[in-house]
């Protein structure tokens, strides 16, 4: 007979497969839309394709860039999904300028070393930054820690007149935040930057962030 212990540890498996379950059905829904109108992702389920339109024309890569970045990040989790579900589900992408970043907890280095092959094979990559860290998975605990930062983080750079917001993307991944975007400036940058670290939680602060002058940038 089993003891109330096994029980109980049996529902505990259970729950976690099917919160993981759910995860991965949402973002496999969340691929889909991202195929069907490259610009958006999720935003566009919120406020349509028009105005999603209107806020890629707003950032520093401009309308043709988002299209572009959009397109590779919808490429390479395809590519990720075909080859192995774990790679779909335990590594974030960020698109800048043909620049990738991947980042997450994967279970092998066989893992993460066959996530930058894949990603190196879609059109219009220019540079794969590998942020990937090989480890048991992250709870759900974590996940939720991670989202809390993310938030934080994206609401301190909007409500920082000194900051155009627009042009930032961030990944928090068990308290290490990665940056990514254009900055007009080093003092834009900075900011950013500073706002990360001084976000409660964080670990540490890895900045992939270019300035709008470097010559570095596609077309710059």
């Amino acid at each position: 007979m089993s003891s109330r212990s096994d029980i109980e540890r049996h529902h505990s498996t259970k729950s976690c497969r099917q919160n993981n379950r759910a995860y991965g059905i949402c973002r496999t829904l969340v691929l889909a839309g991202i195929c069907i109108l490259p610009l958006s992702g999720c935003t566009s389920f919120v406020i349509g394709a028009g105005a999603t339109a209107g806020v890629a024309a707003l950032q520093e890569r401009g309308f043709n860039g988002a299209v572009s970045d959009s397109a590779i990040t919808a490429e390479i989790w395809q590519k990720f999904l075909a080859q192995d579900e774990k790679l779909f589900l335990d590594i974030e992408i960020e698109v800048v300028e043909g620049e990738v970043l991947l980042a997450g907890q994967v279970e092998s280095t066989a893992d993460e070393l066959e996530a930058v092959r894949l990603s190196w094979q879609v059109d219009g990559v220019r540079s794969v930054h590998n942020e990937m860290s090989v480890g048991s998975g992250l709870s759900l605990m974590d996940n939720a820690g991670d989202l809390v930062i993310t938030t934080k983080i994206k609401a301190a750079l909007m409500f920082d007149g000194d900051i155009f917001a627009i042009n930032f993307s961030i990944e928090t991944v068990n308290g290490t935040v990665h940056l990514m975007g254009i900055a007009q400036n080093e003092r834009e940058r900075d900011r950013v930057i500073a706002h990360a670290r001084e976000t409660s939680y964080v670990k540490r602060v890895v900045s992939h962030i270019r300035l709008k002058d470097d010559a570095n940038r596609q077309g710059a």
